[in-house]
C-alpha cells in the first residue's frame, strides 16, 4: 500500500489506464538503503498479480550515483533523504522515471569501474523514453539478460577513457 507522504506523487495515468510503478526506499542500519522499482499490477498489465521487482540498487553503487537520484527525484517532488524517513517508504512513480531508474539500477549492479559507471548514468539519463523503455525490455524478457546489459554497458562507456 502507497504511503500518504509529502513525497508522494500522484500516479501519471488515471487508476486502471497506464501501468504503474513504485519506488521502495529501505534503511538498514545508519548508511545502508536500498532503493528499489516496483510494478504495480493494474488493469494494464493484467499478467501480473502481485507487485514484480523490476531492478534495485544498494551500497557502493547506489553511493556512486545517490546525488544524480537526488536531484532527478527532487523535480518530481520526491524526497526520500529525509533524516527521519521511517524503515520502509514507497512513493508513486511516472512510467519516464521508473523505466530510466529500473535501467540504472540493472546497469549499475554489477559494475566496479567508477569512470565506466558515471558514463553509464550519464548515458541512460540521455536516453528517449522510448530508447529506454527498448533497453529495459530486452533485459528483463530475454532469455540472457546479462548480455543485453553487457551489449548497453559497450554503447554508453567511451573506449579511450
Amino acid at each position: 500500500m502507497v504511503s500518504s507522504q509529502v513525497g508522494t506523487v500522484p500516479p501519471a495515468h488515471p487508476e486502471g489506464h497506464g501501468p504503474q510503478y513504485e519506488l521502495r526506499v529501505s534503511t538498514k542500519g545508519l548508511a545502508s538503503r536500498l532503493l528499489e522499482v516496483w510494478q504495480l499490477p493494474t488493469a494494464a498489465s493484467p499478467h501480473l498479480t502481485s507487485a514484480k521487482r523490476i531492478a534495485g540498487l544498494q551500497g557502493r553503487n547506489l553511493d556512486l550515483v545517490e546525488h544524480r537520484l537526488l536531484r532527478k527525484l527532487k523535480r518530481s517532488g520526491i524526497d526520500w533523504s529525509v533524516d527521519n524517513m521511517a524503515k520502509s517508504n514507497r512513493f508513486l512513480l511516472d512510467e519516464d522515471e521508473a523505466l530510466h531508474l529500473g535501467l540504472i539500477f540493472r546497469v549499475l549492479a554489477p559494475m566496479r569501474s567508477r569512470n565506466n559507471m558515471v558514463s553509464c548514468a550519464e548515458g541512460i539519463d540521455a536516453m528517449a523514453k522510448e530508447e529506454a523503455s527498448y533497453w529495459l525490455g530486452m533485459a528483463m524478457h530475454r532469455k540472457y539478460p546479462r548480455r543485453v546489459l553487457m551489449a548497453l554497458r559497450f554503447l554508453l562507456i567511451d573506449p579511450k577513457a
